[in-house]
């Protein structure tokens, strides 16, 4: 009987000794997750001599017929212990996916079947997920919390003994955000950008080679806030609305609403204590628990209430609700002086 609940590393570690199931269901928002896992199935399962023989993937479209991936699956190996098939994006069959239930109730042996399901869950009513548990595995992958993106980058790059400060860190956070897929990609490029000589990633280097200004970013608009510099955040805040295209306003008012939600989480914990806080606000690196600390100094829980409303009604307006006349600009400037004042 398969384990009913897995992780991301139970699976690469079954994967490394060489430990297959029949089937896996890999769903949900993160789709990085999926991904990696997929490729570590694939690369293990079958030998590089074998993959032209015995490696299938089907990409699933709202035509495809479940009977394909069935056949697929039902198909014998050729001069090699197993195949495997890897059916991408099967959340386009949706409607249809309960018609895989015969082979996932008798799956055979010689084959890997990896089923991909991005941008959500397989409805639960389904019978499907409970079949492949009873069969071999289910992974969800859900999105990875704001909070949690500063580990990840810190555990992603130790693999590659490389090190970031926390400047350079934020500014990916706030810059990129919890799109998993991007964000390592901009990590690889920063790793292999590198000079041989040096092994941490700085502002300098995300400034050069992705192109976030180390002075002009979101990272560095929220410290002006939470600082209390009225010059230094009018002057990023002018900086964005001359470049919406590098500074998206949407994406502005996110990192702030995300900030704002969890200052007024910090208000109202239990414990206010360092440790409390921290565990309160899911934060890993107590450095970051600097920046509530000083927001709990400088915005009280009422002011931080009406910047939470206030945020909500800007990226209404920046959605076109009654925005009337104002340009997105003005929207921006506004929120800023209703924040500083």
């Amino acid at each position: 009987m398969a384990k009913k609940t897995y992780t991301y590393h139970d699976i690469l570690a079954e994967v490394e000794k060489g430990v297959f199931h029949p089937v896996y269901l890999l769903m949900g928002e993160e789709s990085y997750y999926i991904d990696r896992l997929t490729e570590a199935i694939a690369e293990k399962a079958v030998t590089e001599d074998e993959v032209a023989f015995n490696l299938t993937t089907i990409y699933a479209t709202d035509h495809t017929d479940p009977a394909d991936i069935i056949n697929a699956s039902r198909r014998y190996p050729m001069m090699a212990p197993r195949q495997i098939v890897i059916v991408k994006e099967c959340q386009n069959v949706k409607k249809r996916i309960d018609e895989l239930l015969p082979y996932i109730e008798k799956p055979s042996p010689t084959t890997v079947l990896v089923i991909n399901y991005k941008n959500g869950t397989v409805d639960g009513r389904k019978k499907i997920t409970s079949l492949v548990q009873a069969q071999g595995v289910v992974f969800s992958s859900p999105r990875v919390k704001d909070q949690m993106l500063p580990s990840f980058i810190l555990e992603y790059l130790k693999k590659k003994n490389v090190g970031i400060d926390y400047q350079a860190t934020m500014m990916l956070v706030e810059n990129i955000g919890s799109d998993l897929n991007r964000l390592t990609g901009e990590i690889d490029k920063l790793c292999i950008t590198l000079p041989p000589d040096v092994k941490t990633i700085t502002p300098d280097h995300i400034e050069k080679n992705i192109g976030i200004s180390k002075n002009f970013n979101q990272f560095e608009l929220k410290a002006a806030i939470i600082n209390n510099e009225v010059v230094k955040a009018n002057r990023i805040i002018n900086y964005f609305c001359d470049n919406p295209k590098l500074n998206p306003p949407i994406a502005t008012v996110a990192v702030l609403f995300s900030y704002f939600a969890s200052l007024m989480q910090a208000h109202y914990a239990p414990d206010k204590s360092e440790d409390g806080l921290m565990g309160y606000l899911g934060l890993k690196n107590p450095y970051a628990l600097k920046d509530y600390k000083m927001g709990m100094r400088r915005f009280n829980a009422m002011k931080t209430m009406k910047i939470i409303s206030k945020l909500r009604e800007a990226d209404a307006r920046l959605k076109g609700v009654e925005k009337g006349s104002m340009s997105d600009a003005d929207v921006m400037k506004e929120l800023l002086f209703f924040i500083m004042h």
